[in-house]
């Protein structure tokens, strides 16, 4: 049997030992999976039965994150990193919003708290001699790749509207994905409209979570099988085909390139539906206005590429196109662009032109940059002397190409 005691730090055993100074506790959720499955990354989650003052007596350092919830983030003394959520043992009432129950009662039996959780395999525990509390089958289920509900599959989905996102991310399997029981299936098809209880912050950080997992194209199949896709994006157009990588992002801007609208009206529509970050949508957003590109693979446009985009967009538009070519190309330059700061200030400029400060002398200093990087030129004397080859006098300083990508 999996030695799960090798996966504790002596951190976890800290706060597990102080907690059963004063009564019960056990290890429960992610942590018995993860732990079941070889793995160690999961953070540790405690139920017990004292309640949340007590629990903060003994850990002074608590952030009382949800305490109606019987919710406490433990933390040790200052000189020790770590934190663990500790939850004090629950019985729930109805769920009238669909998202929270109306009223928590604290109980004293782990029995009872499992039963209220989400699916098998998160619906175990561990005791204090290493016992593992399984009234639902959970370690059946996890070795046989399959996600159940606890109980009664409708009324686990209809209480909490978040479990259906929840349903999908469990998909992901250890090395595959998980088969979605069937009554699951059911109960999740049915109760669609739950979502409309869930927060758009909390469904985008689901979305965000399912589109990380190796095993993402699999599961949006299921999604899109089921209905869910069209319910959270029902005025856009999805596309799964094409899915590579694990950059959510990415793989969000990807399913969505059949849309004909531009980035900023894109990154607009799933600013309502999902509520993601500002930079996030603005990444979106410039994918989406990429998404037919054509990879110039001359030295010019290679330094361009190299000095205008910022490291996340040039990692992040490689991934969306994985153009083959030009990324053979990159990796073969050395010295791609020896000086990526513009070597000709305004005042210089000024100073051989006689331009005034202005938006002339702006686009004029704009298109020497660019001649700088494209000609990876090092020297501020070779750049002046490219003056020569434009009419800076006379010309339409509105058309004079400034440095940019594509």
């Amino acid at each position: 049997m999996n030695d799960l005691s090798r996966h504790l730090s002596l951190e976890d055993n800290l706060v597990l030992q102080r907690l059963r100074c004063e009564g019960e506790a056990w290890i429960v959720g992610g942590w018995v999976r993860e732990a079941l499955l070889g793995n160690s990354s999961t953070d540790l989650d405690i139920a017990t039965t004292l309640t949340p003052d007590k629990v903060k007596k003994l850990f002074p350092r608590s952030i009382p994150i949800g305490e109606d919830y019987g919710t406490v983030i433990v933390r040790l003394e200052k000189e020790i990193e770590g934190q663990w959520e500790v939850t004090t043992l629950r019985k729930e009432g109805t769920y009238g919003d669909g998202r929270r129950p109306d009223n928590v009662l604290f109980g004293d039996k782990i029995e009872d708290d499992l039963a209220r959780r989400d699916f098998t395999i998160n619906a175990m525990a561990v005791d204090e001699d290493w016992n593992i509390i399984d009234i639902f089958g959970g370690k059946k289920d996890l070795q046989q790749n399959i996600l159940r509900s606890v109980g009664n599959a409708g009324e686990r989905i209809a209480e909490d509207g978040l479990r259906i996102m929840r349903a999908f991310r469990f998909l992901d399997g250890e090395g595959s994905i998980r088969t979605l029981d069937r009554d699951l299936e059911l109960a999740i098809i049915e109760n669609k409209n739950m979502l409309e209880n869930v927060s758009n912050e909390r469904i985008g950080d689901e979305i965000k979570k399912i589109l990380s997992k190796n095993n993402s194209k699999e599961i949006l199949a299921i999604m899109e099988k089921t209905g869910i896709l069209d319910c959270l994006f029902n005025e856009l157009s999805i596309e799964i085909a094409n899915i590579r990588g694990n950059n959510p992002l990415v793989t969000l801007a990807i399913i969505l390139n059949k849309n004909d609208c531009d980035g900023k009206e894109l990154s607009n529509k799933l600013r309502d539906i999902l509520k993601f970050s500002r930079k996030e949508l603005e990444l979106i957003s410039f994918l989406h206005d990429n998404k037919s590109v054509i990879f110039d693979k001359d030295l010019g446009g290679l330094r361009r590429f190299s000095v205008y985009l910022s490291e996340e967009q040039k990692k992040a538009i490689l991934e969306y196109h994985n153009p083959l070519g030009f990324i053979e190309s990159l990796n073969n330059m050395e010295n791609l662009v020896k000086n990526r700061l513009p070597l000709i200030d305004g005042i210089t400029l000024s100073k051989s032109t006689n331009i005034e400060p202005g938006p002339k002398l702006g686009m004029l200093k704009g298109w020497l940059y660019r001649q700088q990087i494209e000609k990876n030129l090092t020297n501020k004397e070779e750049i002046l002397e490219l003056l020569d080859d434009i009419d800076w006098k006379n010309g339409d300083y509105k058309t004079w190409p400034i440095l940019s990508w594509p």
